[in-house]
């Protein structure tokens, strides 16, 4: 497995090592060890998937409070544009992010720490996105910041009229106005 720790101090981009032949392929996933070895002691607790259509923006999601989760996510099947949102009050990279396209062929995941909102664009039909976290999900504390904040600026090279956006999607908070981390 490749580790490569991107422009913001704490995402990683996990590369596996992928065994081709005739019969398909194999690769570990996940490989606690390394992890550890990396990006330290993170104690996964569920796994969730999805499944969506091209154009679907999920996001930009996050926990707050002793809610925060962690994720490495990856994509099974199709392809994502996949962000991830430095919303630290106190961190020189606040505000910025980090964008990665995840897709079956390439295998990469993605390591979001807490104290950081998530979301993707989905860029192939039945995509299936897959996520492992560190909190269990809890509603009561569930926050987002709206996909076209313009102080973040993602460049998420869609137009707003391709976008499929959930209700809660659509009604995001600006990053001025979001509940942050410190």
């Amino acid at each position: 497995m490749k580790f490569t720790e991107q422009k913001i101090k704490g995402v990683w981009v996990i590369e596996p090592q992928v065994f081709n032949d005739a019969r398909g392929y194999f690769m570990e996933s996940y490989k606690q060890n390394l992890f550890e070895e990396y990006i330290g002691v993170v104690n996964f607790i569920q796994d969730n998937e999805s499944k969506s259509s091209r154009g679907v923006l999920r996001g930009l999601h996050y926990q707050t409070g002793e809610f925060a989760q962690a994720k490495l996510v990856r994509v099974i099947k199709g392809a994502v544009l996949d962000v991830a949102v430095d919303i630290r009050k106190s961190s020189p990279t606040f505000g910025q992010y980090v964008s990665v396209e995840l897709t079956e062929d390439n295998k990469k995941q993605l390591f979001v720490p807490r104290g950081f909102a998530h979301g993707f664009l989905v860029l192939k039909d039945d995509t299936v996105f897959s996520y492992k976290v560190d909190n269990t999900y809890a509603p009561q504390h569930e926050a987002s910041i709206v996909w076209n904040d313009s102080v973040v600026n993602v460049d998420w090279g869609i137009e707003e009229s391709e976008l499929l956006l959930s209700p809660k999607d659509k009604s995001g908070k600006l990053l001025a106005d979001a509940i942050l981390f410190e």
